[in-house]
C-alpha cells in the first residue's frame, strides 16, 4: 500500500470510526556490491498481499525502506525456500544472482547448513560460503543472439551485453562493457524495472558468457562493476557467481490493516 493510499484509508476509517490494527513487518536489508535488497520471510510470519503499490512503496528510498529489488521467501517442496524477485517498479523478475547470494548467506546462518538450495521460477540453485564470500551455482545460460555490437544472453532473465556503444532495450537488462580481456571486464548496468544499479549478479554472468563466446576461451573472470567486483567461473554447463555480501540492517516496517 502506497503512502497516498494509506492516508486516504486512514481518513476514511477515522470518519467512519473504524478501528485500525497496526502490525510491524520484520524485514532484512542486505547488499552485494551496492546492489541492495529488502528481504521478507513468509516462512517466519505473515506478510501483506504483494500488490504493485505495496512493492513500489517498500522499494522507494523516500517513502519506504528503499532497495533495488524486493525478495520474498516462501515454502518450496524441493528446496529450502522459493525466492520471488520484484523490481522497484513492481514488476517481477525471474533471476537475481546478487539476491541469491544475499539470501544464501542469510539461510546458511539461519539453518546452520554448509549449503542451501533456493528455488527460482525455472531452476533450483545452490549457495555456499567461500573465501571470497558466497558462491551460487547460477545454472545454465543460453546465448541467444550475437551481432557486431551486442550479444543477447538468457540466464533465467534476459540480458543484452554491449561491446560497441549501447542503446536502450526496455525488454532486457543491459550491460555495457567498457574494457575487457580474457581475465576481467569492467561494466555499467541498467536493469529492467530498476534503472541504473551499482551491480547485477546475473548481468555479470551474462557478460562472462558473452566474453567466453567472443574470445573463444572460458577462463574465470573478475567482473568490475560500479559497486564492486564479483568472480564468475564455469564448470560443464553451469555458471558460478562469487563475491562478498553484507547485512546492512534488520528492522520493522509498520503497516495498518482493518
Amino acid at each position: 500500500m502506497c503512502v497516498v493510499e494509506c492516508i486516504q484509508l486512514l481518513k476514511w476509517n477515522i470518519a467512519n470510526k473504524v478501528d485500525l490494527t497496526i502490525f510491524d513487518l520484520p524485514f532484512v536489508k542486505m547488499q552485494a556490491q551496492g546492489n541492495d535488497f529488502v528481504i521478507l520471510d513468509a516462512l517466519a510470519g505473515k506478510i501483506p498481499e504483494l500488490t504493485q503499490a505495496f512493492i513500489k512503496t517498500i522499494c522507494n528510498r523516500r517513502l519506504g525502506i528503499g532497495c533495488d529489488q524486493l525478495l520474498v521467501l516462501q515454502p518450496h517442496d524441493n528446496a529450502d525456500v522459493l525466492m520471488l524477485i520484484f523490481n522497484a517498479d513492481g514488476s517481477q523478475a525471474a533471476n537475481c544472482g546478487n539476491g541469491l547470494r544475499c539470501v544464501g548467506d542469510m539461510l546458511i546462518k539461519k539453518l546452520g547448513k554448509a549449503e542451501v538450495s533456493i528455488a527460482l521460477a525455472d531452476r533450483i540453485v545452490g549457495a555456499k560460503k567461500t573465501k571470497r564470500g558466497v558462491r551460487v551455482n547460477m545454472g545454465e545460460a543460453q546465448l541467444e543472439r550475437a551481432t557486431s555490437s551486442y550479444i543477447d544472453v538468457d540466464i533465467g532473465n534476459p540480458h543484452r551485453v554491449y561491446f560497441d556503444g549501447a542503446a536502450s532495450c526496455p525488454e532486457r537488462n543491459v550491460e555495457k562493457v567498457t574494457s575487457y580481456d580474457q581475465f576481467q571486464a569492467t561494466i555499467n548496468i541498467t536493469e529492467r524495472g530498476s534503472g541504473e544499479t551499482l551491480a547485477c549478479g546475473s548481468g555479470a554472468c551474462a557478460v562472462a558468457m558473452a566474453l567466453w563466446y567472443k574470445l573463444g576461451v572460458n577462463s574465470a573472470l573478475t567482473i568490475h562493476m560500479p559497486g564492486g567486483d564479483v568472480f564468475v567461473s564455469q564448470s560443464d554447463e553451469d555458471i558460478y557467481l562469487e563475491g562478498e555480501v553484507i547485512l546492512s540492517f534488520k528492522g520493522l516496517y509498520s503497516l495498518a490493516e482493518l
